[in-house]
């Protein structure tokens, strides 16, 4: 089988969480903070808060920068449900945006609409790696007084105008799932520029704990959103092989460009000039007269592992009825297919991928 995904886990990774184990220590520690340091200098950000999932990252974000019942914040219909779900999580209203078809991020033209006097926050999602149009988000969220905090879970080394994803908005938040660029098994990140903000994230993660003179005050109802200190090793390993891995996916996005260009009633992703598309995954978008299920399924016959892009989260069965439904992110959900992707695909197995595909395509008339 063709895996959809395969972390590049070497032996300096395994060597590096097997030290950690044997130590006894293995709760958030020295590693974590040397992550949360790599991830900092790395982004350009003055601190970064290691967690135990993206979600948590989103999760907590939103508590810090006091997101709570009555707001309203602004997601894209397009993106793992994580997105929404943390929203709600914290009190607040998600409200749902259609998306760009070329990008499958947020339409940005399309966020003003949504805007009322309760919207406290806009949280765009930099999916599949490839970053939102910030600018004219930066501009609403400044015309409005609205806090812009970054879902960029998928875009770890992603650029907008030159600048890292996550380090755009008030706060970014990664995350470090397997079938991201690196992993940490699980694992988040919030990263940004305020202090008192970052100080909030620490806290809540660790049971509302803040430490002072050897002695532990619980100052409010937190979580254990710690990440472990084997996960931080295991981090940091991957953080020294983040670019390499980068290189890699971005010439296998390449090749399959170049492979797929003149396959009828299939649309590439779109590389949009003036960022960096870091490709955590390789997402088509099927015509409307093929049936991505049985598109799916075939290729699994033919040992392909694909899955689809990801979910228009307002017709899942909890957000359903919330909203009107929007004809992108549902084209999206229905059309959009995930090819294998990740550093150790061969240009064998990428050949093959690609050949199987069109013969499933041909066959489906």
């Amino acid at each position: 089988m063709i895996r959809l995904t395969i972390p590049e886990i070497g032996d300096e990774e395994i060597q590096a969480v097997i030290k950690v184990l044997q130590t006894g220590f293995l709760v958030q520690g020295e590693h974590v903070q040397d992550f949360e340091g790599w991830v900092a200098g790395y982004i350009g950000v003055d601190n970064a808060v290691a967690v135990s999932s993206g979600t948590a990252a989103l999760h907590l974000a939103l508590l810090a920068a006091g997101i709570g019942p009555g707001d309203e914040v602004i997601v894209p219909d397009f993106t793992f449900p994580a997105t929404a779900n943390v929203v709600e999580l914290v009190g607040a209203r998600p409200v749902f945006v259609d998306i760009d078809l070329k990008t499958f991020n947020i339409a940005t033209e399309q966020i003003r609409l949504a805007i009322n006097s309760r919207t406290r926050a806009i949280l765009p999602v930099h999916l599949f790696g490839l970053p939102a149009d910030m600018l004219p988000i930066l501009q609403i969220s400044r015309e409005f007084g609205l806090l812009v905090i970054e879902d960029a879970a998928c875009a770890l080394g992603a650029e907008y105008q030159g600048v890292k994803c996550g380090n755009i908005g008030l706060a970014g938040c990664f995350s470090f799932h397997p079938r991201k660029a690196i992993t940490t098994g699980e694992g988040g990140m919030v990263v940004t520029h305020d202090a008192g903000l970052a100080e909030k994230v620490r806290q809540l993660r660790n049971h509302g704990m803040r430490p002072s003179n050897g002695v532990n005050h619980f100052e409010m109802a937190g979580f254990n959103y710690r990440m472990t200190d084997f996960q931080g090793a295991l981090g940091v390993a991957q953080m020294k092989r983040l670019e390499d891995i980068l290189a890699k996916r971005s010439k296998l996005a390449a090749a399959y460009h170049l492979a797929l260009e003149h396959t009828p009633r299939i649309t590439l992703p779109d590389s949009v000039e003036g960022s960096r598309h870091i490709w955590q995954s390789y997402v088509v978008l099927l015509d409307s007269s093929i049936s991505r299920d049985e598109v799916m399924r075939r290729l699994r016959e033919e040992e392909i592992e694909t899955t689809i892009g990801t979910y228009a989260v307002s017709i899942q069965p909890h957000f359903a009825g919330s909203s009107p439904p929007h004809p992108n992110a549902c084209t999206a959900y229905e059309q959009s297919l995930a090819l294998p992707l990740h550093s150790r695909l061969s240009q064998a197995e990428l050949t093959y991928i690609v050949e199987r595909l069109n013969a499933v395509l041909a066959e489906m008339g």
